[in-house]
């Protein structure tokens, strides 16, 4: 158990295998799998190129799962990556950390989720009534920020319902292109096919995908929280994300192949629902007019389940950095009865709406990708350093493929660092400046603790 320092009311281990799993499945299937084909596909001018980064950026992040699940049975406490980067680099390295996650990270991801669960379901729903997509979307956060102050058990039973009906959409969207599909054919892929766009090309189409697998690391934000940790924590990682791997893998396959490749060319989800994202499209070829409207029901509830998600997870990092005395000390309170975090998701709500409010999300989560995988790099390196430093603790898992394919991910790692360093230098600077801004308030807390 995790007993924090301000009370003695200790986080509560409720979740079990089942709702670990949703927790990595929820998160990372959001609404990218939906629209990122588009986008990936006017980078590289060819389907199978735009499968080929799928593929790897998939790999590439089970590689990062693999490798946060011995860290997680290594050290199964609430924080997950916070606990990891202090462990190996020390208190100032993990702040940086967890004060990017705190402050855009993971409210940013809560304001996006949340728009965009209001945007798609305005295609079926008169929103107008409710005072308009940006005030449905702060009704989403309210509420389900609200549910994740009862109990955790409660919190991982909504989000496996959640996962699970999500699952049941996407595979009736595949199952139903591939059987129904009007006019669908593999030439769509083969005639289409063009020649190697460059490896810089295909960074920015594998940056895209990345993004759409990002979030399988937020089930280690929970892990004080877990049954038998060292145990599920990397069944849940692998199993997970093989499931998401799958389902991304088949899902863009049925989009081209449902599809002629100018149709995903020209497909657009900035501006839907006047405009048509390339899921859509696909399902609309066996479903006709009702696609619209079916794929805009899975779009909203796909989006809800990541941002529940992401609330459940999200809110342990600052209540591990304040048990540490590293943040502000009432974010380690625990509700008496329910034994969640409460002050701590409710900050986290705040700050979420601020960003749904004044639409400053989407700009900071681009900012805050390149960030991102600067921490996945430092903490997938620190399981070289514990191999090292602890060879004799106890591990329930071990990585598979060590030491390559930590070292592949690490690699890969910096490689998309850099390539963003050289394409979107603009991005890379503001992502390292939102990381910087802590700085100063790493030394304020620490003289003042």
């Amino acid at each position: 158990m995790t007993h924090s320092k301000t009370n003695k009311i200790h986080l509560e281990r409720r979740l079990g295998p089942v709702a670990a799993t949703s927790i990595v499945i929820g998160v990372v299937i959001g609404t990218g799998v939906f629209l990122k084909a588009a986008i990936m596909s006017q980078t590289v001018q060819s389907p199978t190129v735009v499968l080929w980064a799928w593929i790897a950026a998939g790999l590439l992040s089970l590689a990062g799962a693999l490798t946060y699940a011995e860290l997680g049975s290594l050290f199964p406490k609430a924080g997950g990556e916070y606990v990891y980067l202090k462990e190996a680099y020390g208190p100032m390295t993990a702040f940086l950390f967890g004060w990017m996650r705190f402050a855009v990270g993971t409210p940013g991801s809560i304001a996006a989720f949340a728009v965009g669960g209001a945007t798609f379901a305005s295609k079926v729903f008169n929103l107008e009534i409710v005072g308009g997509r940006v005030s449905f979307a702060i009704s989403l956060i309210l509420v389900f920020s609200g549910l994740n102050c009862l109990t955790v058990a409660f919190g991982g039973r909504l989000q496996s319902i959640m996962t699970a009906i999500k699952l049941g959409l996407i595979v009736f969207i595949i199952g139903g292109i591939f059987s129904m599909s009007q006019s669908s054919t593999f030439e769509h892929i083969s005639s289409a096919a063009g020649g190697w766009p460059g490896l810089s090309a295909f960074g920015t189409a594998m940056l895209a995908a990345l993004w759409a697998f990002d979030g399988w690391n937020n089930l280690t934000f929970v892990g004080g929280e877990i049954k038998n940790p060292a145990r599920n924590v990397p069944l849940a990682l692998i199993l997970g994300m093989t499931v998401v791997l799958i389902i991304y893998g088949l899902a863009n396959l049925s989009f081209f192949y449902a599809l002629p490749f100018n149709e995903v060319l020209s497909a657009n989800s900035k501006s839907f629902p006047d405009a048509l994202p390339v899921a859509t499209k696909a399902a609309a070829t066996f479903l006709g007019e009702n696609g619209i409207w079916f794929l805009s029901i899975a779009l909203a509830f796909s989006a809800i389940g990541g941002m529940n998600g992401s609330i459940l997870s999200g809110a342990r990092i600052p209540f591990a950095m304040a048990q540490d005395k590293l943040f502000f000390k009432s974010l380690a309170k625990l509700h008496p009865k329910t034994h969640v975090p409460y002050v701590s998701i409710v900050v986290q709500a705040v700050i979420a709406i601020a960003l749904a409010s004044t639409g400053t999300f989407d700009q900071l989560t681009d900012y805050v990708v390149f960030s991102g995988w600067l921490f996945y790099a430092l903490a997938t390196y620190s399981v070289f350093i514990f191999r090292k430093r602890m060879p004799d603790a106890p591990r329930s898992y071990k990585t598979i493929g060590y030491p390559v394919l930590p070292i592949v991910f690490v690699l890969s790692a910096v490689f998309l660092l850099i390539n963003t360093v050289l394409t979107s230098p603009l991005e890379a600077v503001r992502g390292l400046s939102i990381i910087a801004a802590g700085i100063p308030l790493f030394l304020w807390i620490r003289r003042h603790t």
